[in-house]
């Protein structure tokens, strides 16, 4: 899937509050996964993302890292398909404040009616996590 493809995806698949989130494609398709498939979006930093304190809300990186784990099953697919999470989990290990958030969906496993990923969230500039996610999605068509 090439990046073009993966933008026109994100914009005509979305709910508009999630096109809100302002995410954009940065890769697509990476070898280093097992499926060979993985997806990394931006997720821009936005005042209007914060929670209390300052820190980048815990919706806004839930919702990326679902966004991001679409991308890379259809990356995986040749292109979108329907599907529906059936579990997401997530851990926040440190707070990003004023800085935008690399989402990393990385496809563990892909099957006929089920795929299951690993999402790490960097804030731009650094390796530190600071949020990790897993998914499972079940393939509707």
């Amino acid at each position: 899937m090439t990046l073009t493809a993966a933008e026109e995806l994100l914009a005509d698949n979305f709910a508009p509050w999630v096109l809100d989130l302002g995410l954009t494609v940065e890769s697509v398709g990476s070898p280093g996964s097992a499926d060979g498939h993985e997806a990394v979006l931006r997720l821009p930093w936005s005042d209007r993302l914060a929670r209390e304190g300052g820190g980048l809300s815990g919706q806004a990186l839930m919702a990326a890292a679902d966004t991001a784990t679409v991308i890379a099953v259809a990356a995986a697919r040749g292109g979108f398909v329907p599907m529906t999470t059936v579990q997401q989990s997530i851990s926040f290990q440190r707070a990003v404040i004023g800085a935008d958030v690399l989402v990393r969906a990385r496809l563990t496993k892909t099957g006929k009616r089920m795929a299951f990923a690993d999402i790490t969230m960097t804030a731009d500039g650094t390796e530190e996590t600071a949020a990790h996610a897993t998914a499972v999605y079940a393939l509707l068509g």
